[in-house]
């Protein structure tokens, strides 16, 4: 048996070059809705944290607009994939730090924003790591979450978490709209602006982004192939395996 963490690291430090060059994470209208949330602060912010930063796509997309973004993963060849692509771009404002995003190694206040991407479901206590986010802001600062959004009604978002597990063994929890909103309140962040896209995940660089062993693409495509009418509409079921999620961004301020 292996933890969590464990898990983590076995899913993506081989796999760093391979979410550098995913057009799912590299691009997406979310990148320049969080550019136009932070370019439409008072002041230019001096710090920002990436957490969970994978390949850096939303560091790189926010490092114009702050002074300073620290990279931060628990995956040391995500790190080492950040920083060689910041420094072939030129952001000299790019630095890297390992940590799990439960136990970051920042003094209190430090950032202005703290900002995630496509990580939060692979968080293993998100109640931790949002009160660490909240720790780690200072004054008034602000908090930015993207994230696949799990589904509100339970029988699609059963389908929807068995195929990400399926897939991905790293996976925790892709969560629904209303669960973000009682994890931020309780952890007393007041959301000010939230916003949602339908993302297409294309079958085959889905699965081979993890390199998902053949017997669990064959699951997953059996999952969906036994499917009830209503989550093969809900998820848009292609002949291929592809198929829509819904991308959530919250935009959330410290009291």
């Amino acid at each position: 048996m292996i933890s969590h963490d464990e898990h983590v690291h076995r899913q993506f430090e081989p796999r760093a070059a391979a979410y550098l060059e995913s057009q799912v994470h590299a691009s997406g209208p979310d990148l320049n809705a969080a550019l136009v949330l932070l370019q439409s602060l008072p002041g230019r912010p001096g710090r920002i944290l990436d957490l969970g930063c994978g390949a850096g796509h939303l560091g790189f997309a926010l490092s114009g607009a702050a002074d300073q973004v620290i990279a931060c993963d628990p995956a040391e060849g995500m790190l080492a994939t950040v920083e060689r692509a910041a420094r072939d771009r030129g952001m000299t404002n790019v630095v890297t730090a390992r940590a799990r995003a439960e136990a970051l190694p920042f003094a209190d206040g430090h950032f202005d924003v703290v900002a995630t991407r496509y990580s939060a479901h692979h968080w293993g206590d998100i109640s931790a790591a949002l009160r660490e986010a909240m720790r780690v802001l200072a004054g008034r600062g602000y908090l930015l979450v993207v994230d696949v959004l799990g589904a509100s009604l339970p029988l699609v978002d059963t389908h929807l978490q068995a195929m990400e597990l399926l897939r991905d063994p790293s996976h925790v929890r892709n969560y629904a709209i209303q669960e973000w909103q009682a994890l931020l309140d309780h952890a007393h962040f007041e959301l000010e602006h939230f916003k949602r896209w339908p993302t297409r995940l294309e079958a085959a660089s889905w699965v081979m982004r993890m390199r998902t062993p053949p017997e669990s693409v064959a699951a997953i495509r059996r999952l969906q192939g036994g499917a009830p009418t209503e989550v093969q509409r809900s998820l848009a079921f292609e002949p291929d395996g592809s198929f829509t999620v819904q991308t959530g961004l919250f935009w959330a301020r410290r009291p």
